[in-house]
């Protein structure tokens, strides 16, 4: 559901309307011309160019190569913040890794033109997800390439910690023999607590479960069932912490999460707790982990990400022995270098090519097998989007919406997420410049003070169709088309599927059946032989080609309503002309 507050959507109003509504039950069809016409998803690029993608950190050739088929590539390394917001208005995508912060001002300063960032990794915190999501640029990740040579190297470091392998290999390049001095701890039997259970989390869970450890995690989203099956234990944060020879980080960077570990927690460990942290550098207070160290609270710690990197020369923290330290290695082995770089090169070319990638981290989850099962009703639910909004008059503003799915499946088997923001992209992409899409359908929805409700009607039938039809209702408006208004009082539009193609097969109580390509007149009019003639007379004097009509009427010579699809918009001297047609009591013409 997608609520707001203040703002009103307001129509110019159009003169030639009548006003009379009565109801047509039955529909008379004829097919003249049908015809298909592609489904963009998200993005659409233009048709004539390539897009470009700027690539501002270093990325794999082989990622690089499967841009450079596709897309004007821009490799332009170490951009100051200035440089990037200058470049970005003339780029489609950019794609990152950590070093590189997307803040509100690069969106702003791409003028509505940038499309999707790529994360070249997992973490995010350096892309404002907020002002991507308000400026309906999908932001997409590379999650699984690099979890096994992150996990790898969390593993290296926890063993390495336990050995003391940096400081002895010092030692002895320093021409030292200290074996006293580096007498280490066995990782057998000892409890290593995981904070944060996601995709690097669990690997190292698993491996370490190999090395005879106990492991234990904490994470309030992971569910317990995973946990169990690689025989690791959720307990609370406190417990974790607590109980827990080892701790390895594994959390993203946020809020929440932001200094997780400080003087208070710290304060909460077993003395002699060793450190591992592979995640995000914020989430230790470093200056307490000093101290931890210092004290004893800490015996190790063992660090692959900082606060701020590269950290100052003088870090007291670098610098003390009891820490081994490296340059964020976490992703770095040749093979996750360039799977990463496959990864997020597939995620930016497919979401170019208007797919929505499985791996968009602001946007709903949308499994592949729901979208290519609702493709046909996505372009449907965008055209009586736009149908509906266009039928408002002017003076009037949308407020109230309700979209109702009628299926023969659960109300549980029906994801609605996508239709939802199609048919909020076709009401408002009419009336305003804003582009609309899954990413900021609910926001913009909410901005503009659109409360959109579903229902699911339940059908009897077979469930392998996921719907029959979609109708799309606007409360407390006035119309353009007085026909469209439904007995209960609501501007009211339904449509199906037919084939593979979107039909318009009601407006307000009147039954039509009309193919919803190019663009429709609707007419309402005394039913009397040559209708049919007169209106397509009129539009072929003007070359206007009619691809499909359906006329529906209450009973011989009553009121019918006549739905005419056109492949051109007439002039306004030929809509002025069918409306002067005698029997013609309403007409109107609207755009798809």
């Amino acid at each position: 559901m997608a609520t707001a507050s203040s703002q009103t959507l307001r129509f110019p109003t159009l003169s030639l309307s009548l006003s009379s509504k009565l109801p047509l039950s039955s529909a008379f069809s004829v097919s003249l011309r049908p015809r298909r016409r592609p489904l963009v998803l998200l993005v659409s690029a233009a048709l004539d160019a390539k897009p470009t993608v700027l690539v501002a950190e270093k990325l794999g050739d082989a990622g690089l190569k499967l841009l450079k088929d596709f897309a004007n590539v821009d490799c332009s390394y170490n951009l100051s913040p200035e440089e990037l917001c200058t470049k970005i208005s003339l780029c489609d995508a950019l794609i990152v890794r950590s070093g590189t912060k997307v803040t509100r001002e690069v969106f702003e300063s791409s003028a509505g033109r940038l499309k999707v960032v790529g994360r070249a990794g997992v973490g995010i915190d350096n892309v404002d997800l907020a002002a991507a999501t308000e400026h309906g640029c999908l932001v997409v990740n590379a999650p699984t390439a690099n979890t096994v040579a992150a996990a790898e190297h969390g593993i290296a470091l926890l063993a390495a910690m336990a050995r003391n392998v940096a400081q002895a290999d010092a030692s002895v390049k320093a021409g030292k023999w200290q074996r006293n001095k580096y007498v280490g701890v066995s990782l057998v039997g000892k409890t290593l607590a995981v904070l944060g259970f996601g995709k690097v989390g669990s690997e190292v869970a698993r491996r370490a479960r190999g090395l005879g450890m106990n492991v234990i995690a904490h994470d309030p989203y992971a569910p317990a069932d995973r946990a169990r099956a690689i025989g690791v234990e959720l307990v609370s944060f406190d417990e974790a912490i607590g109980s827990a020879d080892f701790i390895s980080l594994h959390m993203p960077l946020t809020a929440a999460t932001s200094k997780m570990l400080n003087d208070e927690t710290f304060a909460k460990m077993k003395k002699g707790v060793r450190i591992v942290n592979v995640a995000r550098g914020g989430v230790i207070d470093e200056d307490a982990l000093v101290r931890a160290l210092d004290s004893g609270i800490v015996a190790q710690a063992a660090l692959d990400v900082f606060t701020e990197e590269p950290p100052p020369k003088d870090s007291k923290l670098i610098m003390h022995e009891l820490v081994t330290a490296t340059p964020h290695l976490g992703a770095s082995t040749m093979e996750a270098q360039e799977g990463v770089a496959i990864e997020i090169a597939e995620a930016v070319v497919g979401a170019l090519n208007g797919e929505l990638a499985a791996t968009a981290v602001n946007a709903p989850m949308v499994p592949s097998e729901v979208l290519t099962e609702l493709k046909p009703f996505v372009d449907l639910a965008e055209k009586l989007g736009r149908l509906a909004v266009q039928l408002v008059a002017g003076g009037s503003g949308v407020k109230t919406v309700k979209v109702s799915y009628a299926t023969s499946r659960a109300p549980d088997d029906l994801d609605t997420r996508l239709l939802r923001a199609m048919i909020t992209k076709g009401l408002i992409e009419p009336i305003s410049s804003v582009f609309v899409n899954l990413v900021n359908a609910d926001f913009t929805a909410k901005q503009r003070g659109i409360r959109i409700t579903e229902e699911k009607v339940i059908l009897d039938g077979s469930p392998e169709n996921p719907l029959e039809f979609i109708q799309v209702q606007i409360a407390n408006v006035e119309s353009r088309f007085a026909s469209a208004i439904s007995d209960s009082g609501e501007i009211k539009v339904e449509g199906r599927v037919k084939d593979g193609i979107p039909h318009l097969t009601k407006v307000g109580s009147f039954e039509v059946d009309v193919s919803l390509e190019g663009s429709i007149i609707l007419c309402r009019q005394v039913d009397q032989p040559g209708m049919i003639g007169k209106v397509g007379s009129i539009l072929g004097q003007e070359n206007v080609n009619v691809s499909f009509m359906s006329v529906g009427r209450i009973a011989p010579r009553k009121q019918a309503v006549m739905a005419i699809g056109v492949d051109e918009q007439p002039s306004k001297e030929s809509l002025k002309r069918i409306g002067e047609v005698p029997a013609v009591e309403e007409f109107v013409f609207l755009k798809l």
